[in-house]
């Protein structure tokens, strides 16, 4: 009998769970309105990702954790997207003064004062920003990843999220994408070699916790 998917990946080592640290912040990735309006080149329909963002929100503003936003924000034309923005056209509807309805943040996930928000050019927050050194300023050890989408720039932040020494929780119900296959095959990948994904409620049990 051939092995499973997950007896191979088990068999290479590779799911070890890693313990979240005591000083966490949520970092919610590009939660803006291009991915929830119907007539955007960039709709997702994952309206019930950002319900339980929302939540996750609440219970992050409740536990006083460091909350970091992040957008998406080019020069008209786009030449501070480089490559990227060659390789994704739809990444127009976030050029400055292109379409403000589109790049607002979604209902119930706008920035409040005391939060964060960074405006990036490429998939990865941390890509030529100051978010690494502003956690490692704030003793931040643990990130807790919501956002959109999760093939992309989520699984991009977490990745690089363990390459700057900070332990990534990808909460699975609050991060989507476009298509299911996509985005449980990047899950399933960050579970295996870079972050832990955890639920909701594990998310908020933590945050409970650790805040005590």
């Amino acid at each position: 009998m051939a092995e499973s998917l997950q007896q191979n990946y088990e068999k290479g080592g590779f799911g070890h769970h890693l313990i979240p640290g005591a000083k966490p912040a949520l970092l919610i990735v590009d939660f803006v309105q291009a991915y929830l309006a119907p007539d955007s080149p960039l709709y997702a329909g994952v309206e019930d990702v950002h319900a339980s963002a929302i939540r996750l929100l609440r219970i992050a503003r409740e536990a006083s954790v460091p909350i970091v936003h992040t957008n998406v924000e080019y020069q008209p034309g786009g030449r501070d997207g480089g490559v990227f923005f060659k390789k994704l056209p739809a990444l127009a509807c976030f050029e400055r003064g292109a379409n403000s309805k589109w790049t607002a943040f979604a209902s119930g996930l706008e920035p409040v004062a005391g939060e964060t928000v960074i405006t990036k050019q490429y998939a990865s927050a941390f890509f030529a920003t100051p978010l690494a050194s502003m956690l490692a300023a704030l003793g931040v050890d643990t990130v807790l990843i919501a956002g959109l989408s999760t093939s992309g720039c989520v699984r991009a932040t977490a990745v690089d999220c363990c390459q700057h020494g900070f332990i990534p929780l990808v909460v699975r119900e609050a991060v989507g994408d476009r298509a299911p296959g996509p985005h449980e095959s990047n899950l399933f990948d960050l579970q295996a070699k870079y972050a832990e994904v955890i639920s909701q409620e594990t998310a908020e049990n933590y945050l409970l916790q650790v805040t005590r």
